[in-house]
């Protein structure tokens, strides 16, 4: 007896390839990296700009120090770093499932650097053990302090996590060297030395590492997903 079952249609309505269907959108991750680049550079940007033509005590002072209500740069400062902390958390939501310790690590960070943004440290952001500080500024200080400890600590946990990209253990790896010595000694300075230009410069240049790997990562997220 004859076979009579027809081959299965290959057209539109088959199940072969369907070249006149659109190409898909971008996935939602890679849309949030994309995102947190963009927010990287925009909250550097604004922070640098504050900080480089507030009226602060320039290296001697802390970057906080741009956020005072005195300063005519004050409001450009918290956008800024409002800009950052969007920037953490979507860097949270574009980091594959498999890392969640370093997405909680930098959706906390995001939500304490919003919360440095919205509390204000009063002139001069003291802190102690050398300098008087108010409650404001215990919160704005310490909300500060971990924000950028997250960062750091979520570049230890994608450097150690065997689920990681090798591109971003690299990048991470690069990221954790120089960030963690001068993490500590920005922490030393601070308890030692005090208000200073050392710790000026420490405190600008391990921010300047947290915000070249949130990019670099950001950025490798993207292009990797597209």
């Amino acid at each position: 007896m004859a076979d009579r079952r027809r081959p299965a249609p290959t057209g539109p309505a088959g199940p072969g390839p369907r070249p006149d269907r659109p190409a898909p959108s971008p996935a939602p991750r890679a849309a949030a990296a994309s995102a947190a680049a963009g927010c990287v550079l925009a909250g550097t940007v604004a922070v640098t700009v504050a900080v480089a033509a507030g009226p602060g005590p320039g290296l001697t002072g802390y970057v906080s120090e741009a956020g005072v209500t005195d300063s005519g740069y004050a409001p450009m400062y918290r956008i800024g770093v409002f800009a950052l902390a969007g920037a953490l958390l979507l860097l949270a939501a574009a980091l594959p499932a498999a890392l969640r310790v370093a997405a909680g690590l930098l959706a906390a960070g995001g939500v304490c650097a919003a919360l440095s943004g919205a509390v204000t440290c009063s002139a001069g952001c003291p802190l102690p053990p050398f300098e008087r500080a108010t409650v404001a500024d215990l919160v704005h200080g310490g909300a500060s302090i971990a924000a950028t400890a997250s960062v750091v600590f979520a570049m230890l946990a994608v450097l150690f996590s065997p689920a990681a990209a090798a591109l971003l253990r690299r990048l991470a790896a690069a990221g954790a060297a120089v960030s963690l010595p001068l993490a500590g000694a920005v922490g030393l300075a601070m308890l030692v030395v005090g208000r200073s230009a050392l710790t000026g410069v420490l405190e600008r240049v391990l921010l300047a590492v947290c915000a070249a790997w949130g990019l670099a990562t950001a950025t490798a997220l993207a292009l990797r997903r597209r």
